[in-house]
């Protein structure tokens, strides 16, 4: 009996997962299948997940805060930070992971001496990764359009800015967290306070994957390494994968299986 597999999201149309992992069921001989589903109300998310009859799911926008709600079990990370994007079922119960974060931090561990990062945006891939970069000892600062979302971060005692009262300085990498530029040709901040942290950066970067947002294009403007998300999803994806196997696989046996989703 074959195990299914899915991504909720809205929208999820788009989504790359479902060529990531069916690619590495078949390379790797496991016997399941995974789909996408259109999930338009997150609160019926543990419902729906028993109706299709699934084994596991990865949750994307808008529904990472109702996956965490759904869940029977979570593990410490997804606890300490609220946010959950991947569901395993066992014997009849949700467990919830994050694999977002350590995804994301694997994929700017190629930008050595890097320690202040600035984040544009205070969203939910913030919310999971501001905290694991500053356990891995990462000076995070969060610049964002409106205070209210702030406020959380503010608690937790990272810095934060609004456009109206930033102060610039100089940051290592700097790290479009919002969906700007993902459908149009805005940036995530002002130009000319985005023109105030580029030129003194390291590197930017992108959580966007599969384009050239109008961010990276102006990094590139200014000579900068820039990355987009692609490493990350490529990443999150093969921890999400290890969970969905029960750890059958190796993070190095399944990467070169759901790399040639990036490639096809």
């Amino acid at each position: 009996m074959k195990q299914l597999f899915a991504i909720f999201g809205n929208p999820v149309s788009h989504s790359k997962s479902p060529l990531m992992h069916n690619l590495s069921f078949q390379g790797l001989g496991y016997e399941a299948c995974y789909a996408r589903h259109l999930l338009e109300d997150g609160t019926k998310l543990k419902e729906t997940f028993f109706n299709l009859k699934l084994k596991g799911v990865n949750i994307t926008v808008p529904h990472k805060e109702h996956a965490y709600n759904a869940c029977d079990v979570l593990d410490t990370f997804a606890q300490k930070i609220g946010v959950v994007n991947t569901i395993v079922e066992k014997e009849g119960k949700l467990y919830g992971y994050n694999t977002d974060a350590p995804g994301f931090l694997k994929a700017i561990s190629e930008f050595k001496n890097a320690n202040h990062v600035l984040f544009l945006g205070a969203g939910g891939t913030a919310q999971s990764t501001s905290s694991i970069l500053r356990d891995e000892g990462y000076e995070v600062t969060l610049l964002n359009r409106s205070a209210a979302r702030l406020e959380k971060y503010k608690k937790d005692g990272f810095q934060t800015y609004t456009f109206d009262n930033f102060i610039p300085k100089a940051y290592d990498l700097v790290i479009n967290m919002t969906s700007a530029g993902l459908e149009d040709d805005s940036l995530p901040a002002p130009k000319a306070l985005l023109e105030s942290v580029i030129p003194q950066a390291k590197a930017c970067i992108d959580v966007i994957y599969g384009k050239e947002t109008p961010f990276l294009k102006l990094a590139k403007s200014y000579n900068k390494p820039t990355k987009d998300g692609s490493d990350m999803l490529l990443y999150q994806g093969i921890i999400a994968f290890e969970y969905f196997t029960d750890h059958a696989y190796t993070f190095d046996e399944i990467k070169p299986h759901m790399e040639k989703a990036f490639i096809l």
